[in-house]
């Protein structure tokens, strides 16, 4: 009898130790289980955030002809006419307007007739909007878009430069 109650309490220690493993076995599952969707979570949240923002810049792509202008708009003056002191002025005016011009210097010629805005970003009404304060027709802007430049426009002063704002 004495066996039999050695064995019934060594099993029943047994069975203590049993639910004591068990216990933390399914506690350190609960928890782990719980990380791993924690962490699904995000990846999905990181996927769809990187999704979004893929299709958010095809979207600005398509619509950029209907874009409205910048608050800040960073512009180039060059001078494409050879009149010394032409790129400065206007310089002056358009900062005075509050413009951002980021760099002047002189144009690939001098023998611009017009002068014209070149639009470098794809936002037209950026171009227009420095056109307009300058009183340039809207004929006289052209795109030429290049992710080169880290400007939205550049302004060449053309031998026309006595018609403009800043000279009238």
């Amino acid at each position: 009898m004495k066996e039999k109650n050695n064995t019934y309490s060594s099993l029943s220690g047994e069975r203590k130790d049993q639910k004591n493993v068990n216990l933390k076995t399914s506690t350190s599952n609960l928890f782990l289980n719980t990380v791993i969707i924690l962490l699904g979570v995000i990846i999905i949240v990181m996927i769809y955030s990187l999704v979004s923002k893929f299709d958010s810049k095809q979207d600005d792509i398509i619509s950029s002809g209907s874009k409205k202008a910048s608050t800040i708009v960073q512009v180039e003056v060059l001078n494409g006419c050879g009149v010394q002191g032409v790129a400065d002025k206007i310089t002056d005016f358009l900062r005075k307007n509050n413009f951002d011009v980021v760099q002047t210097g002189n144009y690939t010629s001098f023998d611009m007739d017009k002068s014209l805005v070149i639009d470098r970003t794809g936002n037209k009404a950026n171009a227009e909007k420095v056109a307009a304060s300058l009183g340039l027709d809207k004929k006289n802007i052209v795109q030429q878009i290049s992710n080169d430049y880290l400007l939205d426009c550049s302004v060449v002063i053309g031998k026309d430069y006595s018609q403009l704002k800043p000279y009238n």
